[in-house]
């Protein structure tokens, strides 16, 4: 047997669900068919102008390299949000920009864990964290969540289970991507009791904190930090936000020097992130709150058409996704993967078909989500509304 030319580690990079089926979009693509795109949040909602006009009227030539840490201008901006929200404790040290919030997730990896420690997660979870487990040679330790449940949280001794000697952290997602699941005050305090009781840092990943429903309330780590400064780590993103997924910038926001000064030195390694980009997200601070409020109000409108349209299905199974722009969904299928690679290479209505991630890379746990596939409702009404009629014919026909 011809001996591998590359790293075991390299070899033990899950590909992404959410992305390993793009070939055979593409290739439908090319014979003419026209796919509606519900396997990946990419919103198709406007960039604020006012961050739009910075590239039309860019000026600087040469475009060099920017701050390690971040650009002053844009800090600045970053500062003025989180203060508007009520944390006026957080300032410019506590920031480190990073080149999209997935350099955030595996900076802070490096930053908690050596090799071979654990952290626990709720699972289905962000399918990329598995990528930068295995990257960073850690163990992501699932709890299981229910979709029965909305996905939250099992008591906190079912969580204590699943805590070792080698785990150094807890990880969530809120809102959640994959499930849409938002945390209760009652369950941010059971999480924040874990980790003190155990000494482990909480680590949340807030990047869809805007996108909460039904008058829900986002329970930041923010609340928390000041509490427990030396173990409270804010995971951020400018991507969904202000619909900058292609500018690729993210934020590692932390009390603890430690870190803030551990992963500027990573930072000082790849220089920089985007000048370009840096500067265009630094007119966050002019969005005006209209755009909010109606970025909102489209993504509870299409949240709506999904769940409505959806639950129509025989053999379809969804709760009502409480924030973000995702939902898991169970199928009438055996092998999700299966059919999502069938909708884009065998079927066809109308010349249309639609794109969907498989569920199981979302989970840690070998079996699960097999019969499941994430949703996200990026797309407007009415191409929601011929989605769901097309994947209905499919489930029929397959």
């Amino acid at each position: 047997m011809r001996k591998t030319l590359v790293s075991k580690r390299l070899l033990n990079v899950p590909s992404s669900p959410i992305r390993k089926l793009v070939p055979y979009a593409n290739e439908a693509k090319r014979q003419g068919v026209k796919i509606y795109h519900l396997n990946i949040g990419d919103p198709d909602i406007k960039t604020p102008d006012v961050m739009i006009d910075v590239l039309k009227k860019w000026t600087i030539n040469p475009i060099g390299y920017g701050q390690s840490q971040g650009e002053p201008e844009f800090l600045k901006s970053l500062v003025s949000y989180y203060n508007r929200l009520g944390y006026s404790f957080i300032n410019e040290k506590n920031i480190q920009v990073t080149t999209g919030g997935s350099e955030a997730i595996s900076m802070v990896f490096f930053a908690v864990c050596e090799k071979g420690d654990e952290i626990v997660v709720f699972e289905p979870f962000y399918t990329n964290y598995n990528s930068y487990a295995a990257v960073n040679q850690i163990k992501l330790v699932p709890v299981k969540t229910e979709g029965k449940t909305g996905f939250h949280l099992p008591s906190q001794e079912e969580i204590e289970k699943k805590i070792t000697k080698k785990t150094k952290a807890i990880l969530i997602c809120n809102p959640s991507n994959p499930t849409g699941t938002v945390y209760t005050k009652e369950e941010m305090n059971i999480l924040v009791n874990i980790a003190k009781k155990y000494n482990l840092f909480l680590i949340s990943d807030e990047v869809y904190r805007e996108f909460i429903y039904d008058g829900r309330r986002h329970i930041s780590i923010l609340n928390y930090m000041k509490q427990n400064p030396q173990k409270m780590i804010l995971l951020d993103s400018m991507s969904k936000r202000y619909s900058l997924c292609g500018v690729r910038l993210g934020m590692l926001i932390s009390l603890n020097g430690e870190v803030t000064s551990g992963v500027l030195r990573i930072g000082q390694g790849r220089l920089s992130s985007g000048l370009v980009d840096q500067q265009i997200a630094a007119k966050l601070t002019e969005v005006p709150k209209s755009y909010y409020q109606a970025v909102h109000k489209e993504y509870q409108k299409r949240r709506d058409v999904l769940y409505e349209g959806l639950r129509k299905i025989p053999g379809v199974y969804l709760e009502k996704p409480e924030g973000a722009f995702y939902t898991i969904v169970k199928l009438p299928v055996t092998d999700s993967e299966n059919f999502c690679e069938w909708l884009l290479t065998k079927f066809r209505h109308n010349n249309t078909t639609v794109m969907l991630a498989p569920a199981a890379g979302f989970y840690a746990t070998p079996g699960l989500g097999k019969n499941e596939v994430r949703i996200a409702y990026v797309i407007n009404t009415h191409d929601l509304e011929r989605s769901i009629e097309i994947l209905a014919k499919a489930l029929v026909e397959y």
